[in-house]
């Protein structure tokens, strides 16, 4: 062997016993994860309850930051920017595979910018109405707003999040003419849901579930084709009224493109196993979650396919971001 050979053997050789000795000593200090919504969505919920388990794990701090605003875009554009070194994470719903396609100069490229990691779990939205409204059933939700075009209205956690999306591909389905109202975040719209201000929501049902069982909401029908065992009495809105109807709301775990793909796999190996742990298996059990296991290269697929199919919805609704 002669000495180029030798030197690019030992180049290669220290390059790979760097990428181990990476991820092993990874964490060395705290982990900051952006979450794009407010205290106490769905998505926050997922965040940190998957959080708790990674400090335990990384024996560092795992600090949850809401930077809520845009349909998360705000939030998504300081993880874009961030260090791609493992310390600067984003928790985003469903939502981010929408923004593309209704925001105008997003401060970032999401097929781009961003390293696709893990999803933290999936779990269908809930059609919530305030018992005031007088409204039982999904059928008799869609017979109000055909009598009175224009007059009802339902919120979202922000326009183009999961829950404006479940809202608008509802809308579709029923010929319905509603008004949309987007707030900052789900506890936002869940308040004004109660109080009447709006009419309906399609909230994630860890958010909702509280107030679902205290009666301060009715509890409609859940999005997706299956029944929930945590709402185990609410039928699906495809069995209610509009067969076929299904869409579920997912959390994932991003970070900054160029992320070191030992980092990467060390983050997802552990995100699997504190998702399977028996504490957060019962604590997303409890919340109506269900984990969605993948590999960073699986769920980067599946992200692939989630913008695809809501460029369709956001094409047909003409949703436009504000």
């Amino acid at each position: 062997m002669n000495t180029i050979a030798r030197l690019v053997v030992a180049f290669l050789a220290l390059a790979l016993t760097a990428a181990g000795a990476s991820a092993q000593s990874w964490p060395t200090h705290q982990v900051r994860v952006i979450v794009p919504f407010t205290a106490g969505s769905a998505t926050d919920i997922l965040a940190r309850t998957v959080g708790q388990k990674l400090q335990e794990t990384w024996g560092q701090p795992v600090v949850i930051e809401n930077r809520p605003g845009a349909g998360g875009t705000i939030g998504a554009g300081v993880v874009a920017h961030a260090a791609p070194d493992g310390y600067t994470l984003l928790v985003h719903s469903a939502g981010y595979a929408v923004n593309p396609w209704i925001y105008a100069g997003l401060p970032y490229d999401t097929s781009k910018d961003f390293t696709e990691i893990a999803p933290l779990g999936g779990q269908p939205n809930v059609l919530v109405v305030a018992p005031a409204s007088g409204i039982k059933t999904v059928a008799d939700l869609i017979a109000q707003a055909k009598q009175k075009p224009g007059t009802m209205n339902f919120a979202s956690a922000g326009t183009g999040s999961g829950t404006h999306i479940n809202g608008e591909k509802f809308r579709l389905a029923t010929g319905i003419d509603v008004v949309h109202i987007p707030y900052k975040g789900t506890p936002e719209a869940l308040t004004d849901t109660m109080t009447g201000r709006v009419t309906y929501y399609f909230s994630p049902i860890s958010a909702a579930l509280p107030f679902v069982r205290d009666g301060k909401l009715v509890a409609l029908g859940v999005s997706s084709a299956q029944r929930s065992s945590t709402l185990k009495d609410v039928p699906t809105i495809a069995e209610s009224a509009l067969p076929g109807f299904d869409y579920n709301l997912w959390v994932g775990l991003f970070g900054p493109a160029g992320m070191p793909a030992d980092i990467v796999e060390r983050i997802a190996r552990d995100v699997q196993r504190a998702v399977a742990s028996p504490d957060v298996r019962e604590r997303m059990a409890a919340l109506g979650a269900e984990p969605m296991p993948m590999s960073p290269s699986e769920f980067k697929t599946f992200v692939k396919g989630e913008l695809e199919a809501n460029r369709s919805v956001v094409q047909a609704a003409g949703i436009k971001g504000q």
